[in-house]
């Protein structure tokens, strides 16, 4: 059901890709139900969306999963999860947010920088990195560096 209104409400937008994170699921995680908890059908409802999206003609993307909740969409730093309710957290400079909506922005973010930095040729990608340094390492980068990215490209003449 999970996968089917996913494909669905990605047909509904007219979306040419899907994006997930990638999920390793190699390595143990120590505990005594731990492991089955952390591996419960993650990787079977990307590969069922996988398969009914490309029945679609939409495609599939994966994003590194690294530091995307971890980090505030703003570019203000790593983010402090709320006690009592894990699903909201602060962010340095005092805002307080829903962690998963942060998590999402920051993981498109990451596939559109991948997509435009591809397209790029490596003279103008140099330049680009050298004014915004959070693009040397992709699992820095939130979606203020997509913004700062736009931003030096409009100013270069490609």
């Amino acid at each position: 059901k999970v996968a089917t209104a996913i494909v669905e409400y990605a047909m509904l937008y007219n979306a040419h890709c899907i994006v997930f994170e990638y999920l390793d699921t190699n390595g143990k995680k120590h505990g005594s139900k731990k492991q089955m908890l952390a591996m419960w059908r993650k990787q079977y409802i990307q590969d069922l969306v996988t398969h009914k999206a490309h029945r679609e003609g939409i495609r599939i993307s994966r994003i590194c999963a690294w530091s995307t909740s971890k980090l505030a969409y703003d570019g203000s730093g790593e983010v402090v999860r709320n006690k009592e309710n894990h699903s909201i957290c602060k962010f340095t400079n005092g805002k307080v947010y829903n962690c998963d909506l942060s998590a999402s922005y920051n993981i498109g973010a990451r596939y559109y920088i991948r997509e435009i930095l591809k397209t790029l040729p490596a003279k103008v990608r140099s330049q680009v990195e050298a004014k915004v340094p959070q693009l040397a390492r992709r699992t820095s980068c939130t979606l203020s560096t997509l913004i700062n990215l736009n931003a030096v490209l409009k100013g270069i003449a490609l």
